[in-house]
């Protein structure tokens, strides 16, 4: 059995709501279309149950409010300087939307899935 290693990392995440666009394109589907060319390791969409922002409008998927308009988070993670590197190529699309940065480590398996020490 082998013993996972673990790298520092760094953690995107931008909250936008499902509404938002880009070009008639989801804001979030742009940024992980964004983040898939700019060769990150990857990136997922985690669409809220409910949620509010700087409008104080709360947003829900309760049947009686029935929003279209639900908080959705765009998670990557990567090496610190790709995240990095990569955060001017999404400024245009996240305009006043939360984008935060979080250090975290990487859990590597050597010998899954390719992965070799």
């Amino acid at each position: 059995m082998t013993t996972p290693v673990t790298v520092p990392g760094l953690r995107l995440t931008v909250l936008v709501g499902e509404s938002d666009s880009w070009h008639h394109r989801p804001v979030y589907t742009e940024i992980v279309h964004r983040a898939h060319a700019a060769g990150l390791a990857g990136a997922s969409v985690f669409r809220g149950i409910e949620g509010f922002g700087a409008s104080s409008m709360i947003h829900t998927q309760r049947l009686l409010s029935l929003s279209e308009d639900l908080p959705v988070a765009v998670v990557i993670v990567d090496a610190e300087e790709a995240v990095r590197a990569f955060l001017p190529r999404i400024t245009e699309l996240t305009g006043d939307s939360p984008v935060t940065l979080d250090a975290c480590e990487i859990v590597r398996n050597p010998g899954i899935r390719g992965d070799q020490e």
